[in-house]
């Protein structure tokens, strides 16, 4: 019963957290990109284009564009994903519908018009990579260009803001293809704040995701040392590696324990350690990337042999 009572929560919290994601995103381009006129990535982007060329609000655009892709991504990502992805798609486009209904006008011209463009994209590309990292954090995507990253992420180990970023260069840029009063010059600075907009973006999308993700690797000396090694083990549940060592200016053999671990668990160890051997000497570096058993698996694309 206890068991069934934490998945419930666990599933009730990745839904919440999918959610303020969601509004995230979507405060972003209501109150900071479409007021300004810009076009930022993916099918949002995509959405912004038609809303400026025919007047149809992006919540419909991003809505119907969504629904196809999606079902292009069941078979590759599996049915948990697109349950979530079903509902973030449905609460995004109702979002994109509300807000701009809900939050003032008065508002958006006085925290957003006049600041600029520049700040605007800048600010606005922060809040839609946030969200769309929150999302991802908790297997949803809000859509269109982030479900094309998820499905490659499966199989290499690439950031999904690069990606990302990759796709959008192509929406932002067709944006020059818009009718508008404006002249020529307009419509490139117009596609540079787009490009910042869209880096922004893929840029805190990585940050978000990978932040989490981050592994350090820790030396440990100290006389201590099983304990502390039953203490990893035990509490955090990771593996220790014992080392032989020798001091040199003590001339006496040393143990080095070392072991890899999540850089947001350093300071859990640190802690534990302190309360073992307040005389503990460690080392402290970051890692460029861990694989394995509790860390991130190895992605491959299978290749048939030819024989």
């Amino acid at each position: 019963m206890e068991a069934k009572t934490k998945r419930i929560l666990g599933i009730v919290n990745d839904y919440i957290i999918i959610t303020l994601g969601l509004l995230s995103y979507t405060a972003g381009w209501v109150i900071f990109v479409l007021p300004n006129e810009l076009v930022g990535g993916g099918v949002s982007g995509i959405g912004a284009i038609i809303q400026y060329a025919t007047g149809i609000p992006v919540a419909y655009s991003f809505f119907v564009i969504n629904l196809v892709l999606l079902l292009i991504a069941l078979k590759v990502l599996g049915k948990g994903f697109g349950v979530k992805t079903v509902y973030a798609i449905v609460v995004a486009s109702l979002f994109f519908r509300v807000l701009p209904l809900v939050i003032p006008e008065s508002f958006i011209r006085e925290i957003a018009i006049p600041n600029g463009k520049l700040l605007c994209a800048l600010i606005g590309g922060c809040l839609s990579g946030l969200g769309i990292g929150m999302t991802f954090s908790k297997g949803g995507s809000t859509g269109g260009t982030d479900i094309i990253a998820l499905m490659v992420t499966k199989y290499r180990n690439v950031p999904p803001g690069r990606i990302i970023l990759l796709m959008d260069i192509f929406i932002v840029g067709s944006s020059i293809f818009l009718p508008s009063e404006d002249g020529f010059g307009v419509r490139i600075a117009n596609i540079m704040y787009g490009y910042i907009l869209v880096a922004a973006c893929g840029f805190t999308v990585d940050l978000s995701v990978s932040g989490t993700k981050q592994s350090v690797q820790v030396f440990i000396f100290s006389k201590k040392y099983s304990e502390i090694a039953d203490m990893i083990t035990s509490t955090m549940h990771r593996g220790v590696t014992v080392l032989n060592g020798y001091g040199w200016f003590t001339k006496n053999d040393e143990k080095v324990l070392m072991v890899i671990i999540r850089k947001v668990e350093s300071n859990q160890l640190l802690s534990m350690i302190k309360q073992i051997d307040r005389d503990a000497f460690l080392s402290v570096g970051s890692v460029m990337g861990v694989y394995g058993n509790g860390f991130d698996a190895i992605k491959t694309k299978n290749k048939k042999l030819k024989i």
